[in-house]
């Protein structure tokens, strides 16, 4: 990030193109990434953008968060011999 401007530069981009692991990406290429996910036109990146142009460009992304969450929360309550189970003095 341009630490002055607060958003993702061109400039930035290509300044931390390893540490991103962009290093294989040409500059029309980072351009291409700035243009794609720009959405305000002031042609850089807030962090917003970018994370939205990253979960675009990565689908699989949330694979893994989305397993967890049907693992430990899509199911149905449990009930106990079917009472009410007091947690914590709440109901």
């Amino acid at each position: 990030m341009d630490v002055e401007k607060g958003l993702i530069t061109f400039e930035s981009l290509k300044r931390n193109c390893v540490v991103l692991g962009l290093n294989d990406m040409g500059d029309d290429e980072l351009v291409w990434m700035l243009m794609e996910g720009d959405l305000d036109g002031d042609g850089a990146l807030s962090q917003i953008e970018f994370c939205i142009l990253m979960f675009r460009l990565s689908p699989g992304l949330m694979d893994g968060p989305k397993q967890l969450w049907k693992e430990n929360f899509d199911h149905p309550p449990h009930h106990v011999n079917d009472h009410q189970v007091h947690v914590g003095g709440f109901q």
